[in-house]
């Protein structure tokens, strides 16, 4: 599995990161197995919040014989410092680590998220602390609001940020590639979601994969040219749905990852006309 530079931290991150929704509501031996196979096939980076169900519970057991040797990183969804600062508590106390790699104010979308989270007393402020008490390595956000995002990168120096970086979103709805023209100028570390999401849900369509809110990517074909725009861009890690199917598949595709060609590029483009992007800049709403 391939690594890239998470930043100009030092690290060395895999180009697809085990998404903590993966084991939500398994049994410890599930559990177990998926984070050990992703571990032997390269995988160091895993990401997981307090609002993926019991992901934490199932996951800090699970990755305890690794921890030394992996990248983990959480989330807040917490605007408040104090309200935040129990969340980080409890995180850390169920994935039992000491410390998280990397803590992210999670969904930033709207004005009074900023407001809030960066307004003295808030989640920023309290990060920025726990930081300098060995709790946090480095900071960063999450986002599905290119505006905010904007406004975050402009506001501090996070060493990263969680934005779909997305084919359709890109080719339909211009969506994305600011934010990581932002982040490059910034030197902030660009990791992706949302790389084999095809678009939103037909109304009244039945959902394949429980634990996805929008229609996935599994014919193979699709899935190689949309994982491997994303890993074109210039990004660390791409984290793919959370259901085991898509992750293996994602895996696959990067251990085999090449740039994509130029005819490829415009196949992709193609295909895009057929779906509906997932986010729009808020202006175009």
């Amino acid at each position: 599995m391939q690594k890239r530079p998470y930043g100009n931290t030092g690290e060395q991150l895999s180009i697809i990161g085990f998404g903590g929704i993966l084991v939500m509501d398994t049994q410890p031996a599930e559990a177990s197995a998926l984070v050990a196979e992703a571990i032997d096939r390269g995988i160091n980076y895993f990401d997981v919040a307090p609002t993926y169900g019991n992901a934490e519970e199932c996951l800090g057991p699970a990755l305890e014989p690794y921890r030394k040797g992996v990248f983990l990183a959480c989330k807040t969804t917490r605007r408040r410092g104090e309200e935040a600062q129990k969340e980080l508590h409890n995180s850390l106390k169920l994935l039992r680590t000491g410390h998280f790699d990397l803590y992210q104010l999670h969904g930033m979308t709207s004005q009074e998220d900023f407001d809030q989270a960066t307004a003295p007393g808030g989640a920023l402020e309290m990060i920025v602390k726990a930081q300098k008490e060995g709790l946090v390595r480095h900071i960063g956000f999450s986002a599905h609001s290119a505006e905010i995002a904007l406004a975050l990168l402009d506001h501090f120096p996070f060493a990263s940020v969680l934005f779909p970086i997305n084919w359709s979103n890109y080719f339909n709805a211009d969506f994305g590639p600011q934010v990581v023209d932002k982040a490059v100028e910034k030197g902030a570390a660009r990791l992706a979601l949302k790389g084999l999401a095809y678009g939103r849900l037909a109304q009244g369509a039945q959902k394949r994969y429980a634990k996805c809110w929008y229609e996935a990517i599994d014919e193979p074909e699709l899935a190689s040219l949309a994982l491997r725009f994303t890993l074109s861009q210039p990004i660390t890690a791409a984290i793919p749905p959370g259901e085991a199917p898509l992750f293996r598949l994602a895996m696959d595709i990067a251990e085999q990852y090449a740039p994509l060609s130029e005819a490829e590029m415009a196949a992709l483009k193609q295909k895009a006309g057929e779906s509906a992007p997932l986010f729009r800049l808020q202006s175009a709403a």
